[in-house]
């Protein structure tokens, strides 16, 4: 009897030995992603290159440059390894990132409960909101185009929030924004959404700009975060902290002057500062 309960004993240690080893190899696969890239010396960034002035191909050099590239830069130098950007649109960011293709998302993206449950989000880096653009001679209340013809950009949180601000309009979804300041000028659209700053950007550059406005309600407050791949929390966190080195130590400011400060094609002031939460 003693000898069978020794024995029961003993192969219950061993299960539990193979589950505790089994969970901790798991664990270690699973948050690899940042040695993972400092082995490999290359970060892969997702970020736009038709979406001034967070990242644009410049007509000079033909290099992606902007608000966003200047951040990604900054992540890659504190890892110290080489940056890779992987140019993407609103739709093909979290795939990117899933599939493994990128390593981190620097583009734009907002902070929603929808996709923080597929993917994790750094502290804010920005804080944006969307507007409207429409014709010069257009309304300018927001809620004289509840029943119009909106353009947004696939996959972006303005094609949500006008669902559920208008559920009335009719929403035309694009692959970027200059497709749908185009849809705009040829009248298939009465109105086109996105993130204030780019929208400023859009019409500093376009040569019609005179035709256009940009209406002064929000459709929408956004804060946009640095995308992660869930359950990579070292990553996460040597993310976060560069973030908020960049803050404290200013570089994070003297970047927003360089894409949105007053000499530039989209002064804004900077009413927001990256905090810890």
């Amino acid at each position: 009897m003693m000898a069978t309960k020794t024995y029961r004993a003993k192969k219950t240690l061993l299960a539990l030995g193979v589950l505790l080893a089994t969970g901790i190899a798991a664990s270690q696969a699973q948050a690899d992603q940042l040695a993972d890239i400092k082995a490999a010396g290359v970060v892969k960034v997702a970020t736009f290159d038709a979406n001034p002035p967070f990242g644009s191909i410049d007509a000079k050099t033909h290099k992606i440059v902007g608000y966003d590239v200047d951040f990604a830069e900054a992540l890659a130098k504190s890892l110290g390894v080489k940056l890779e950007l992987v140019a993407t649109n609103p739709a093909n960011r979290i795939p990117l990132l899933q599939s493994g293709k990128a390593d981190l998302i620097v583009a734009d993206i907002t902070i929603t409960p929808e996709r923080a449950q597929v993917i994790d989000f750094s502290v804010p880096y920005f804080v944006t909101g969307q507007q409207f653009l429409v014709p010069a001679k257009s309304p300018d209340q927001l809620d004289a185009y509840s029943k119009a013809r909106i353009g947004a950009v696939k996959g972006t949180t303005g094609e949500q929030a006008l669902h559920q601000r208008f559920p009335q309009s009719r929403v035309l979804a694009y692959d970027d924004i200059p497709l749908a300041l185009t849809a705009l000028r040829n009248g298939n659209v009465q109105a086109i959404t996105q993130d204030s700053t780019i929208l400023a950007g859009l019409l500093s550059g376009a040569p019609d700009k005179a035709d256009f406005k940009i209406l002064p309600d929000l459709l929408s407050k956004e804060e946009i975060g640095v995308g992660v791949k869930k359950g990579e929390p070292a990553l996460l966190k040597a993310v976060n902290d560069e973030l908020l080195r960049l803050e404290s130590t200013g570089q994070a400011a003297k970047i927003y002057d360089v894409w949105f400060g007053p000499e530039t094609k989209n002064p804004q002031p900077r009413a927001f500062k990256i905090e810890a939460k």
